[in-house]
């Protein structure tokens, strides 16, 4: 079992699923941190495994697990599924975590046009 964790709010939120311990203005300063990341220096770190071991672990090539890792490559439905089952704590999570990865990076990237666009509320 994971002891610590190096993102503060981290622990409720692997654990429960409960994110209610990590600020949500924090969204719009910084962007979140890639899901890859998250699983390299929070669980595979703490478990003392290689990348080599670790991929055997999820049935999958040390490459694709490196691309994730490095934080190149994103956490698919399938690989969130390995690593849900690996960890435990299921695909839900690591999914939400790649989601809003990818919707901070693409909102910034589109600011400009979507300031564009008018509601209609």
């Amino acid at each position: 079992m994971i002891k610590s964790f190096k993102h503060k709010g981290l622990a409720e939120l692997f654990e429960k699923g409960s994110s209610r311990k990590i600020r949500p203005d924090l969204h719009l300063k910084r962007p979140p941190v890639h899901p890859g990341e998250i699983l390299r220096e929070d669980v595979l770190k703490h478990l003392g495994l290689s990348v080599s071991e670790a991929s055997k672990r999820l049935g999958i090539s040390r490459q694709q697990l490196h691309r994730v890792l490095a934080c190149t490559h994103p956490i698919t439905t399938e690989m969130a599924l390995r690593i849900g089952k690996f960890a435990g704590n299921g695909p839900g999570l690591w999914l939400r975590m790649q989601q809003a990865y990818d919707l901070w990076h693409v909102e910034h990237r589109m600011s400009d046009e979507l300031s564009k666009i008018k509601s209609i509320s």
